[in-house]
């Protein structure tokens, strides 16, 4: 299992980052590394087919984090409004704080208070509980009408 490694300190965030092809294809590559990783319910296919819509939206989410490690980056934040839209970390990287960092950020920056997490991507949903949100609706398709049920979560 890829969780509960080693705190890493040395982490810088760049907000609101710039959003070049070359940043782009790093943020994407990273998302299916983790994707891999964690949604163990998606099949390769799944992925093959959810990457462009992804690479769309890190190319149009309102506010783009990045956290960057040993000049590489390792884990990014997608906020539209006050919604997390998107939290990866590199699988490398799991529980060395990047995670919360960011997601630290969304909620004391951007004000984020809602979130999404796949129903079964059991420490996503963990993570965002230890972070104090709480679920309060369950849908059983995600927004592209896919057959991945998705908790909806708010902090009170």
């Amino acid at each position: 299992m890829l969780y509960f490694r080693r705190r890493i300190a040395s982490c810088s965030v760049v907000r609101d980052a710039v959003r070049t092809e070359a940043l782009l294809d790093q943020l994407l590559r990273l998302w299916e590394d983790s994707v891999r990783a964690t949604h163990h319910f998606l099949t390769g296919d799944d992925v093959a087919r959810l990457a462009p819509v992804v690479r769309q939206a890190l190319a149009s989410v309102a506010h783009l984090a990045v956290a960057w490690h040993a000049k590489r980056p390792v884990g990014f934040v997608g906020i539209e409004g006050r919604k997390i839209e998107m939290l990866f970390v590199a699988p490398t990287c799991l529980g060395c704080g990047f995670g919360r960092a960011l997601a630290d950020l969304a909620i004391r920056e951007y004000g984020c208070s809602l979130v999404d997490v796949n129903a079964d991507n059991q420490p996503a949903e963990g993570f965002y509980r230890h972070l104090g949100f709480k679920p309060f609706e369950r849908s059983e398709t995600d927004d592209q009408g896919n057959p991945f049920p998705i908790l909806r979560m708010k902090l009170p």
